[in-house]
């Protein structure tokens, strides 16, 4: 890989959703940055129109860093329900519609679900994903993706999280993302070999994006 250019002090993060935001300056807690949002510095959102998630990520990203000088992180990520062909998938954001009320979202989830049988855990399988990108304002890019697995439950159960988080009970575990707390969720554990990894798509993107920064480890 290319040598990146330093990262710091100032980062973007190419978001005007103030879910996406927090969750953001979760997981850079542990880095010295100061943090903006694109909504805060007043930068426009780009016309998503790329066809997946890391197309969309690096519109974004290359947006912010152009307009404030400055190096970007973007996420594009969304709710994959295997039952529905992939939907909400990169529409997972416009489910919720202008207001950005999930629960409307989520209902329709459900009722999309129950409209085509699949009622058994078996069929409700989803996977959440989630693309990063981060990028300077001299053109150089940064791309990862972390993906987890798991099912859809309903009623929802939770309100620890955002988006789909309440309807989303991923592999291995007995509760819902909308049930498990930011530090379990967006935490990053650093293996013996360098690498980095988490329990949600963002934290499992991030693992691999602050290893790819990081190559000898976490900073000290």
């Amino acid at each position: 890989m290319t040598a990146l250019p330093a990262l710091g002090p100032r980062l973007v993060v190419a978001t005007h959703n103030s879910g996406k935001l927090r969750e953001f300056r979760e997981l850079l807690a542990p880095f010295p940055l100061e943090l903006t949002s694109a909504g805060e510095l007043g930068l426009p959102e780009p016309d998503e129109t790329g066809t997946t998630y890391a197309e969309n990520a690096q519109i974004k990203a290359q947006s912010a860093a152009k307009a404030s000088g400055l190096p970007a992180l973007a996420d594009d990520s969304g709710l994959c329900v295997h039952a529905l062909w992939g939907a909400p998938g990169l529409f997972s954001a416009r489910w919720a519609g202008p207001s950005k009320d999930f629960a409307v979202a989520m209902r329709r989830v459900e009722e999309d679900l129950g409209a085509r049988g699949a009622t058994a855990r078996e069929d409700r399988r989803a996977a959440f994903v989630a693309a990063l990108c981060l990028a300077w304002p001299t053109g150089e890019r940064l791309d990862v993706e972390g993906h987890v697995a798991g099912g859809i439950v309903w009623p929802p159960r939770g309100d620890l999280g955002f988006g789909y988080d309440p309807i989303f009970l991923p592999d291995g575990l007995d509760r819902t993302f909308g049930e498990i707390g930011s530090d379990e969720k967006h935490g990053v554990v650093w293996n013996s070999d360098g690498r980095a990894t988490g329990l949600s798509h963002r934290a499992r993107a991030f693992g691999k994006l602050v290893a790819a920064l990081y190559p000898g480890g976490p900073p000290k």
